[in-house]
Formats: structure tokens, C-alpha cells, sequence
């Protein structure tokens, strides 16, 4: 019994942000939670986010911090006093759709994950797939990165990438780096539960190594 205490103790604290089905959140919990992390909460800025049934069904904490028709100060000094009680040692963003102010991404450095479709730093901010199409890009894919004040722009840790077909429309692509995705962010997730990932002088590092611009790229 001693040595099972002993190993909840050394579980690492997560919370997830959602704005949405929450699929990311549930390779996570599926892949990490009791195991290398405790999900002790699960955050959506939007109250219909079916992520948040996923939390519940998980017996997951689930709260909601409406986003809706406040400033993005407020917001982000909301969602941390939702957050801080939980003494998360890593926030993670599953399809979080707001854009933090640079208070909030400070007090969460080095701490906070975050996973875009494309393989940055190609392609930051939204209509990711569209526009790979549009570039005529035969490979798109995902990156899981660390979050800093620049959009998109923090240190990339992994990297999964797809073809893109000459039929392919954006529905098509965004399924194909889907299912991409619920394999590389509980991957990363889990390298930082087990100390082997971190942020170090503006770099991704894992297991003592900086990592390059394109961070571990698997394929």
C-alpha cells in the first residue's frame, strides 16, 4: 500500500482547455489519465462543448468559464482563478479556441502545451488545411508546441505529418491529421509527466537534447 501512494503522489497534475468535442482530451484521458498524469480538470470556454460530457463520464472535474461578450483580460484573469486552485503542473490546450493575452501565457511558461494543425511554422492561426490545399502542399500535418506569447510560435516538441491528395478537400485533410493527432499530444503529454520534456532557454528539450525547429518529427 505504501509503495501505491507513493506513485499517485508522483502523478503529475493536468488541466485541459476545450471549446469543443474534445477528442484530443479524450486520447488523453484514454492514454495518460491515472497512469502518468491526473486530469484534475477539465476548463471549456463554451458550455455546450461536448468535451465537457467526456470529462464527466471520466469522473473529471468540469467547469465552465464563458468567454462570450468579455474582454480578453477578464477572461484570462477568470480562466487562471479557475485554473490556479488546481495546482496544475502542465495546462494543456485541446482545441481551445480563444487567444491568451501575454499575462496569462507568462503565468503558465514553460508549463502549458498547446497542438495546431500544420507543420508549423507553416500555416500559424486558422483555416490550416485550406490553405495547404490552396499552396498546392503535397504533405501537411500537425505540430504539438509550447505555448509563448507569439501565436503558434513556441518551440514545437513533435511533429506528425500526412499526404495531401489531389481530391482532398479541407473535411478530408483535417479527418487525416485528426487521426494523427490522438496519436502524437498524449505522446508529448506523457514526456512531460515523466520529466523527460521541457522548456529550456526558448527551446523544446527532451531527455536532455534541444530539440530542432520541427521538434521529434515522427512519421
Amino acid at each position: 500500500m505504501k509503495s501505491r501512494s507513493k506513485s499517485v503522489t508522483e502523478r503529475k497534475k493536468v488541466v485541459v482547455l476545450i471549446s469543443g468535442n474534445g477528442l484530443n482530451l479524450q486520447a488523453i484521458i484514454d492514454q495518460c489519465h491515472h497512469k502518468d498524469a491526473d486530469v484534475v480538470a477539465v476548463i471549456s470556454n463554451k458550455s455546450e462543448a461536448f468535451g465537457l460530457e467526456r470529462a464527466r463520464t471520466a469522473e473529471i472535474d468540469a467547469q465552465v468559464v464563458l468567454s462570450k461578450g468579455k474582454t480578453r483580460e477578464l477572461f484570462d484573469a477568470e480562466l487562471m482563478a479557475a485554473i490556479d486552485p488546481h495546482q496544475p503542473d502542465l495546462v494543456v490546450l485541446a482545441g481551445f479556441m480563444r487567444i491568451l493575452t501575454p499575462e496569462f501565457v507568462r503565468h503558465y511558461q514553460g508549463r502549458m502545451l498547446n497542438i495546431h494543425p500544420s507543420l508549423l511554422p507553416k500555416y500559424p492561426g486558422l483555416n490550416t488545411h485550406q490553405r495547404a490545399i490552396d499552396a498546392g502542399d503535397t504533405e501537411h500535418g500537425t505540430s504539438v508546441h509550447f505555448v509563448t506569447e507569439e501565436l503558434d510560435g513556441g518551440p514545437v516538441v513533435i511533429q506528425a505529418r500526412v499526404p495531401v491528395f489531389a481530391d482532398d478537400d479541407a473535411g478530408l485533410l483535417h479527418q487525416r491529421v485528426q487521426n494523427q493527432e490522438v496519436r502524437i499530444y498524449p505522446l508529448a503529454v506523457q514526456w512531460f509527466c515523466r520529466e523527460r520534456l521541457m522548456m529550456e532557454d526558448g527551446n523544446a528539450v527532451l531527455d536532455g537534447k534541444v530539440l530542432g525547429t520541427s521538434g521529434y518529427a515522427a512519421d
